[in-house]
């Protein structure tokens, strides 16, 4: 089995990866733009004395989650002074499988944190607790995939989903907790 470390060195940097983005590049910078860090977060201060030094990030760019997760952890690791990397979901399936949301589905993004020595200290994703149910209520009305309304409805959601995700700075504010919360707990 291929090594953390061997993943992460093997992934882009963040800024590399934002910057040949394709579908999502946009909002991603619209976000990071927008969003800024809590004046005076002792949590911040907390987790710089933990033995955190990367993130290796497993995404794609296609994924609202992503979309609105990766500006927020951007802040967080800059704060932290962390290096994060990207690994592409779709190009070796070998590392998301490791990491499977309710042990079976390869839900993005997954970040996995890591000590200097490229073990991991713990993994945060796909989603704030707060944003699952803000998907779960707004893809309630969607019915079975056999129903002929299936695809509009799908459609529906999704565009009701990504519009939030990229102007809702409560929910950014969700993921920003959630993550920080994560990392003080482990």
């Amino acid at each position: 089995m291929t090594s953390l470390e061997t993943y992460f060195k093997n992934s882009q940097p963040l800024d590399q990866y934002i910057e040949v983005m394709t579908e999502n590049k946009e909002n991603v910078l619209s976000i990071y733009n927008s969003f800024s860090l809590p004046l005076n977060d002792d949590r911040i201060e907390k987790i710089k004395s933990l033995n955190y030094s990367k993130v290796l990030v497993i995404t794609e760019d296609w994924c609202g989650d992503a979309m609105m997760n990766i500006p927020i952890l951007k802040h967080i690791s800059e704060a932290l002074n962390l290096e994060v990397r990207v690994f592409h979901r779709d190009e070796n399936t070998d590392l998301i499988d490791q990491y499977l949301t309710n042990g079976t589905a390869r839900s993005i993004p997954i970040f996995v944190f890591l000590n200097d020595n490229f073990e991991q200290e713990t993994v945060w994703g796909p989603r704030a607790r707060q944003v699952q149910h803000f998907v779960e209520d707004t893809r309630s009305d969607v019915p079975s995939k056999d129903d002929p309304t299936f695809e509009d409805k799908s459609a529906e959601a999704h565009k009701i989903m990504t519009n939030r995700y990229k102007t809702d700075s409560q929910l950014w504010k969700y993921v920003y907790d959630s993550i920080l919360d994560k990392l003080i707990i482990k």
